[in-house]
């Protein structure tokens, strides 16, 4: 991959400072194209931070091998996940850097969501690491911080991945809700910025397996943004998975159920709606 001499965001690899000022305006650059996005709004940006950053954290995090590949679902195989606050010094300054306030005045002119709140926990972010053979099924993510109390909004990826072809596999895919549409796909190619809203319906992954002929990783930086706009009347949910059109599965059944409940039930009764069908084993 051919790298700009000036990326999309500018941040200094020494000081990982980015005024907000400056960090605002060139989200609004890129504003018209991310609020445009359907089925959900979503943005690829190339080239988005300096190489030096982007050599560094993937040199630590090939050097991060703490846990063998989770292998927790058929949807889900050979992929792991590192918090960054098991990560070495400069990978961890990183994550701090995309947690700050300079890096959220960016997002909220790029997205238009206002109030958006970093995870100091990271749940569920970090560097994501899938080995050869390993994929993501299509899927929309868990909904809710339960130690914050906040509604998921937003999904930030960054590549890390050089030299990077399609035929590797691994293409990060945007699909329609009913699954009979892939919208988008984005090889992972290194400093490839990959940025979503995230509802119940915004399907995505990386389904196709990576199939590196050296046999290297698949690796990211990924981070969650959330707001303050949890209700009583949301239903917080884990991930759910979606098959492509010729796939099917028992837990996709059961979550595709759950779907179609939130699209009939009045949203003051779909707490116990929810709790009844667990009952009688429909979820």
């Amino acid at each position: 991959m051919s790298v700009e001499s000036k990326p999309a965001y500018p941040m200094d690899p020494r000081s990982l400072y980015l005024p907000p000022k400056e960090a605002a305006e060139l989200g609004k650059a890129y504003a018209e194209k991310y609020q445009s996005g359907e089925p959900y709004h979503y943005i690829g940006i190339d080239n988005f931070l300096p190489l030096d950053i982007l050599e560094k954290v993937h040199a630590e995090a090939l050097a991060t091998d703490q846990k063998p590949p989770e292998n927790s679902s058929p949807q889900e195989h050979l992929k792991a996940s590192y918090n960054p606050d098991i990560l070495p010094d400069y990978t961890r300054l990183v994550f701090n850097a995309l947690n700050s306030q300079s890096f959220i005045r960016f997002l909220e002119e790029m997205t238009g969501i206002s109030g958006l709140i970093a995870d100091p926990y990271f749940k569920g972010g970090g560097i994501h690491r899938t080995n050869n053979g390993g994929y993501l099924g299509i899927h929309a993510d868990f909904n809710h911080h339960k130690q914050m109390n906040l509604e998921r909004r937003l999904n930030i990826l960054i590549y890390l991945n050089p030299d990077w072809k399609a035929e590797y596999g691994g293409a990060f895919e945007i699909w329609t809700d009913d699954m009979k549409e892939q919208v988008a796909s984005y090889a992972p190619i290194m400093g490839r910025m990959c940025c979503f809203s995230t509802s119940s319906t915004s399907m995505h992954g990386n389904p196709e397996p990576v199939n590196h002929p050296d046999g290297k990783p698949r690796m990211s930086i990924a981070l969650y943004y959330y707001t303050a706009t949890w209700t009583d009347s949301h239903i917080a949910h884990s991930t759910l998975f979606r098959p492509r059109p010729g796939a099917s599965d028992q837990k996709t059944h059961r979550q595709d159920r759950l779907r179609t409940m939130r699209k009939y039930t009045p949203p003051v009764l779909q707490p116990a709606t929810a709790r009844l069908m667990s009952k009688l084993r429909l979820l």
